[in-house]
């Protein structure tokens, strides 16, 4: 059997700015917050009661989209937004990986990262359903939601409160599964905590060498 190993050595790159670690931990600590004073809002769990859910829930949602302006502006200028445009280019190779090459030490990930581009198809894909799905749900029915009183002079008297209650529940569920998987990839790492230390310090290992391809059986 041959065993292959990795035939270059990894070495230290900043990959993730200070602007971006913030960004990312903050946004996380927001939407979880966003997440318990919501589902609070729903009815499926009591920890502050309803009355201060709804107002923490509302100032969450608003430093959030404040947070959000500033990724955006911080995007554009630098040309970081190219980091989320999809692509399929070694998607079937990644998709192998993590259904079952993860599961085989001598299996090296397909994909690997540079500065340039951190991150792999199949993060590309699960991001932009984030931003351009669950997120636009979020806001829009949220937003609406908020703006109840207003729907008359607004001209949408004709929408329905429960079917908005509805999306932007549905939109929660998705949020959730998607930030549980987020966690669950962010330890796929060798060592599992290579990708959580990546987004704390900024480094993560470079190759200069493409992976190496799969052992032969």
């Amino acid at each position: 059997m041959d065993r292959t190993t990795h035939s270059d050595s990894p070495r230290d790159e900043v990959m993730f700015t200070r602007f971006e670690r913030l960004w990312h931990w903050t946004q996380a600590v927001i939407i979880l917050a966003l997440g318990l004073t919501g589902f609070e809002v729903f009815g499926s769990c009591r920890v502050v009661g309803y009355e201060t859910a709804v107002g923490l829930h509302q100032v969450l949602a608003w430093t959030l989209l404040g947070l959000w302006v500033l990724a955006l502006f911080w995007h554009l200028v630098t040309g970081e937004w190219r980091q989320y445009v999809p692509t399929l280019a070694s998607m079937g190779a990644v998709l192998r990986y993590y259904t079952a090459g993860i599961f085989d030490p001598r299996i090296a990930h397909p994909y690997r990262p540079t500065r340039a581009a951190k991150h792999n198809p199949l993060q590309r894909l699960a991001y932009g359903g984030f931003l351009v799905v669950i997120m636009p749900a979020l806001w829009i029915s949220g937003l609406l939601y908020m703006a109840y009183n207003q729907w008359d002079a607004w001209g949408l008297g004709f929408l329905s409160l429960g079917t908005v209650a509805l999306v932007h529940a549905a939109a929660a569920f998705a949020l959730v599964l998607f930030f549980v998987g987020h966690v669950y990839m962010a330890f796929t790492g060798r060592p599992a905590t290579a990708y959580l230390k990546a987004m704390i310090t900024g480094r993560a290992a470079h190759h200069d060498d493409p992976a190496p391809p799969h052992p032969a059986a």
